[in-house]
Order: structure tokens, then C-alpha cells, then sequence
């Protein structure tokens, strides 16, 4: 059987830290990866995930459409748009480079699945330096982007209003866990989107989860997070999150009918 290949973009950064130890100080760098628990919910499972690390991404992610073609799903979580922008030939050396952020757009209008999961650099984000507003990605979502810091954070936990019957929610039943945060958004005003779930009406009534099409693709935009914090590991630890991601991907790997 032939799986479904999946390329999840992002989710991974380095922390420099300096401690202060009496007259001594010292530094220490750690790198960190944020999508363990997605990558252990689909080991084994119909879904061939590669995970492209941000670091990896401002120059490994494909420049050609033929490229990105050897992929059904691409998820970009919690990696701005300057990484896929500023490559380089770009940055260091003043030479152009394809626009990746218009091939992603038009990969997905010929057919491809495209997701964009929330984060501190999804969207638009934190400060506002996602900057995915009126991008070609954005064209493509099912939702649109606010022009400035976009973060929803929700220490006393919220619970998902589920607003519709869909593929995507089959076989999880009972109460779902509480999350932590996620970014605001604006659902498109088109009859291909349907806003899945949201925040409850106390905490804005936000999109949570949103599907759509762009020419013969099909899109989502899952607001909240792929793993802690803004998904917390009671979120993780629920039955319902591996296939509530399984269900995701397979809506998102058929094509546009």
C-alpha cells in the first residue's frame, strides 16, 4: 500500500541561555524540537511524515514545483515566513532566488494538501514576525491573517466547541481536553470554508480549526498547537489526538473534488 507523504516544515529552534553563578558566568545552547508527539502519533500508520527542521528548511525546502510534488501534505507550523524568504543567495549575497512562499501557493492549487498548524511563529505570531499576512500562503488558507501580534494565550484552559459533523472528527467521541492558547484568525467568507471548531464564546469565539480548497487542493488551518505548551500533554496523552491527526492529513491528502 502505497502511504501518504507528508512534509512537516518548522516546529524546532535553539535557546542560548547565560548563568550567573556568583562572579562567574557561562553560556550554554540547546536545540529543541516541538513535534514529538505528532511524529510518535503517526509511527506505523498510513502516513510517511519527513520532518524539516526550520534551520533545514531556509534552504532545503524544494524551489520547483516538481519538488514539492513529491509530497501529498506540507505542514508549515511555527516557521515564519522570513526563513522561507531570506535564503542565502538572498540575505548574505544579493542574488534571487524562486519565490517558495508562491510555489507552496500553487503547489496546492494543483492539487496538494496545505496546513498551516499554530504557534509562536505561525500566522502572523508573536510581535507580529510570523509575517504571513498577505502572503501567497495566505491565499491559499481558508482563513486570513491579522496584521499584527495575533497571539490568544489562555492559561485557564479552554474547551473546543466542535460546530460541525466531518471526516475529521470520526471515531473521537466524549469531551475534549482543554488547550492553552492559540492564534487568532479570520475565517474566509466562501462557501468551500467550513470553521470545524472553535474557541467557546467567553474566550472570543476564535476559529480553531478551519478546512477550505484553493483551486484543486485542499487547506486547513489549525490554530492552536502541535504539542506544548498552547497543547498541553493532556491534550497529547488523549486517544482522540492521534486520530484526530491521521483524520486531518487524510482529509487534507485528497484532492479538491
Amino acid at each position: 500500500m502505497t502511504k501518504t507523504k507528508v512534509l512537516l516544515v518548522g516546529e524546532s529552534w535553539v535557546s542560548s541561555a547565560t548563568h550567573y553563578k556568583g562572579f562567574d558566568q557561562f553560556g550554554s545552547v540547546t536545540f529543541h524540537l516541538g513535534a514529538e508527539p505528532l511524529v510518535a502519533a503517526l509511527k506505523d500508520s498510513d502516513f510517511d511524515l519527513h520532518y524539516m527542521t526550520a534551520h533545514e528548511a531556509v534552504e532545503k525546502l524544494p524551489f520547483t514545483l516538481e519538488g514539492l510534488s513529491e509530497y501529498d501534505v506540507i505542514i508549515l507550523s511555527d516557521i515564519g515566513a522570513n526563513s522561507l524568504l531570506l535564503h542565502p543567495d538572498v540575505w548574505l549575497h544579493g542574488k534571487t532566488i524562486p519565490n517558495r512562499l508562491k510555489l507552496l501557493r500553487d503547489w496546492t492549487a494543483a492539487g496538494g494538501g496545505l496546513i498551516m498548524i499554530g504557534g509562536y511563529f505561525s500566522f502572523q505570531g508573536i510581535d507580529g514576525k510570523a509575517r504571513w499576512h498577505r502572503t501567497a500562503v495566505e491565499d491559499a488558507l481558508p482563513v486570513t491573517c491579522l496584521p499584527y501580534d495575533d497571539r490568544l494565550e489562555i492559561p485557564e484552559g479552554f474547551r473546543p466547541v466542535i460546530n460541525a459533523d466531518h471526516a475529521i472528527f470520526a471515531g473521537i467521541d466524549g469531551e475534549w481536553p482543554v488547550l492553552l492558547g492559540a492564534n487568532e484568525v479570520v475565517a474566509r467568507k466562501r462557501d468551500d470554508v467550513e470553521v470545524l471548531a472553535s474557541l467557546p464564546d467567553d474566550q472570543g469565539g476564535h476559529p480553531l480549526l478551519v478546512t477550505g480548497t484553493y483551486g484543486k487542493g485542499r487547506t486547513v488551518a489549525w490554530t492552536s498547537d502541535i504539542g506544548p505548551h498552547w497543547l498541553p500533554n493532556t491534550f497529547v496523552e488523549w486517544p482522540g489526538y492521534a486520530k484526530l491527526w491521521k483524520n486531518l492529513l487524510g482529509w487534507a491528502a485528497r484532492q479538491a473534488s
